[in-house]
């Protein structure tokens, strides 16, 4: 996993630091979207909020991370796939929440369908958020 952090790392000219590393590691190890205070927690008192936040900051800027609103306005973060850059991020995937353990999801092998705006429209950004239960909660 270090070598796959150092690499994202290198890829988008950030420096090694220990709050990018773990960070990138929380990322890596999770399965679903982590909220700002997932992050902390995990991050445990070697962080300040200021620390996460910024580092938040420069890896959504550079394409690293993605957003995902959910249902209660809060934002979760998921990693980038690799097409995303700097100021163009290409995550047109639906996003899944469980409604019973709250997890979120990227859904990758489900795409946005194309919307077709009306003229002079010019979409910047499209979220498709599913709501349910995922299926661990199912069992």
């Amino acid at each position: 996993m270090e070598e796959a952090i150092l690499n994202i790392l290198k890829r988008n000219q950030l420096s090694v630091t220990g709050s990018r590393q773990r960070i990138l590691e929380l990322f890596l190890g999770q399965q679903g979207a982590l909220a700002h205070g997932d992050i902390e927690k995990r991050t445990g008192e070697k962080f300040d909020r200021v620390t996460v936040y910024r580092t938040l900051q420069v890896f959504l800027n550079k394409g690293i991370i993605h957003t995902i609103p959910t249902t209660d306005n809060s934002i979760r973060y998921a990693l980038c796939k690799d097409d995303c850059e700097a100021g163009h991020h290409h995550d047109n995937h639906v996003h899944f929440v469980c409604e019973q353990c709250e997890n979120t999801v990227c859904l990758d092998e489900v795409t946005i369908p194309e919307i077709s705006l009306p003229k002079g429209y010019e979409a910047r950004q499209v979220e498709m958020i599913v709501t349910g239960i995922c299926p661990a909660c199912k069992r």
